[in-house]
């Protein structure tokens, strides 16, 4: 395969996180001055629109690119290069039928959903401008799940990146724009989400080009992929199109659903959350869009810690289906351990830091918001651990073919959800509180079923021992000394309100991101192995004296 390039699984991932690193920067200099730029009742529609795309944008792309990974790798595994040619077209073509039909749904019915499903008819005209976006997220989907299939991670960092850059830099110069020629706020929201289908275009070009430069199979003709007929023997025939669309539906369509019930809570976050605020506890429509404005703006730094751990999770699948293709059990149980207790040493810091840091984070980001920001992101941060901890989980299985467990999982926690936010919105002391409590609950239910069924499908269970017990001890100090240098930092910076408060947030995670390191380093959370699977791990293992 001309000029493909494979990772090993972690070598894979520490490329997709750098593209994360850089993507969550872009991310902060998008949503930060946006939510900014629109205040909290105009973030309200921003969100509310957001979260309607999510699904549709889940169910098109979360599982049949990763079907398509798999059934890759699988004939990767085994040598069948004409198998993965036609795979990938049958694919582009079955992601464009799907892409149509959902961006059709946006385009013609925002009204209905904006007013019968979000109870915020302003997001209708966001909601719309999100139409294109589907399409062409879709037909970028065929191409990167083709790549992550070959272990070859470059291409989905760097058209991601490109994604978010062009989506930063139109939204923001389109939302600019229209408030300041005085147009209404539902314009401007919508001017806003018009550049997640500008970055779109740019991401689905960049696609096309490197497909035809770097494999140079995919733009050859068919009958022209195998020219010795000993090969072709050999390889055997190529499954036919019926099949491959069977294959790809019957992997992808389990894990789209379970994916999208997450997206689907979001929605009905929405839509829960302004409907039980205004008819139980009692607040005027405005004061809901306010409340679950606030709410939305914490939101953007809950998600931090699950985009450093969706990268991992992109590498496993392609690995560990891989592992099972050629019979080696013990070598999939090994990846899934490993990389449970990675993705523990990464995100638990995070959530942690997101917890004891919020007053600053959401005071200094967001100055003028509700006060009730600060608390949100406390319990989002602990939230945000175990969203992490399914993720990972949630991509084990999928990889060792038990993706139905995933959407029972995600279907039991949806429940959950849903339950815990009708009752406690309802309450007007605890009003929007209720929703980050809800979501910390469901995912802990979620993280311990999966645990459950992971244990009976992997040849031995995760230790949870070695996965969690370093990660959070590290992290716990971590937290601890956080919170002190904080405290100390804002008593000697004598800068008034803002600027004092963000330098000295950064200050103490500068000084938190230190500890965590020794910490880790002393208490051996990461090994020499794990750091000799990614790119310079040697260097790093001999700086850190970790043996």
């Amino acid at each position: 395969m001309a000029g493909s390039r494979k990772q090993n699984y972690m070598h894979g991932a520490a490329i997709l996180t750098v593209g994360v690193i850089i993507m969550k920067v872009l991310g902060a200099i998008y949503k930060v001055p946006l939510g900014n730029i629109l205040g909290d009742e105009g973030y309200s529609m921003f969100m509310g629109a957001y979260s309607i795309y999510n699904i549709f944008f889940t169910l098109a792309t979360a599982g049949l690119p990763v079907a398509l990974s798999r059934l890759v790798a699988e004939a990767d595994a085994n040598g069948r290069i004409r198998q993965e040619e036609k795979t990938f077209r049958v694919a582009l073509g079955t992601f464009a039928v799907i892409g149509v039909l959902f961006s059709f749904i946006l385009f013609a019915f925002p009204n209905w959903l904006a007013t019968n499903y979000l109870e915020n008819p302003d997001a209708a005209l966001s909601i719309r401008a999100m139409a294109p976006a589907i399409l062409l997220v879709c037909l970028v989907s065929a191409y990167r799940g083709y790549c992550q299939g070959n272990g070859n991670m470059i291409p989905t960092t760097v058209d991601e990146v490109l994604e978010v850059l062009f989506k930063v830099i139109s939204g923001l110069i389109l939302a600019t724009a229209l408030l300041r020629a005085r147009k209404p706020l539902p314009v401007g929201s919508a001017g806003a989400i018009l550049g997640v289908s500008i970055g779109s275009v740019v991401s689905l070009a960049y696609m096309i080009v490197y497909k035809h430069r770097h494999y140079s199979i995919l733009a050859a003709p068919y009958t022209a992929l195998v020219v010795s007929p000993e090969a072709q023997y050999k390889e055997g025939p190529t499954d036919s199109t019926a099949k491959i669309v069977k294959d790809l539906l019957m992997i992808g369509m389990p894990i789209a659903f379970g994916a999208c019930i997450m997206a689907i809570l979001n929605s009905v976050d929405s839509k829960l959350c302004m409907n039980r605020l205004q008819t139980a506890a009692h607040f005027s429509y405005f004061e809901a869009k306010v409340l679950y404005g606030v709410y939305g703006k914490a939101q953007t730094f809950f998600n931090l810690p699950a985009a450093f751990i969706t990268p991992l999770t992109i590498s496993i699948v392609p690995a560990i289906s891989g592992a099972f293709a050629r019979g080696d059990r013990d070598s999939a149980a090994k990846i899934s351990e490993d990389s449970m207790r990675i993705s523990a040493v990464i995100a638990m810091p995070m959530g942690v830091g997101l917890s004891v840091m919020s007053m600053p984070i959401m005071n200094g980001f967001y100055a003028g918001s509700h006060q009730s920001g600060p608390a949100l992101l406390a319990i989002m941060g602990a939230a945000s651990i175990f969203v992490c901890l399914l993720l990972m989980e949630n991509a084990v299985l999928q990889a060792s073919g038990k993706e139905r467990y995933t959407m029972i999982t995600m279907i039991v926690g949806g429940l959950v959800k849903i339950l815990v936010n009708w009752f406690l919105v309802a309450r007007r002391p605890i009003n929007i509180y209720g929703a980050p409590i809800g979501t910390l609950t469901s995912y802990i239910v979620m993280c311990a079923m999966n645990f459950l069924f992971m244990s009976s499908t992997l040849e031995r269970t995760p230790n949870l021992g070695r996965v969690l017990l370093k990660p959070v001890l590290c992290s716990g100090i971590m937290g601890g000394g956080a919170w002190a240098c904080f405290g100390l930092a804002l008593r000697l910076i004598h800068m008034p309100g803002r600027l004092g408060l963000l330098a000295a947030m950064f200050l103490a995670m500068g000084a938190a991101v230190m500890i965590y390191v020794v910490c880790v380093v002393l208490m051996r959370a990461i090994t020499r192995e794990d750091l000799e699977l990614i790119p310079k791990g040697n260097k790093i293992a001999a700086l850190l004296h970790i043996k």
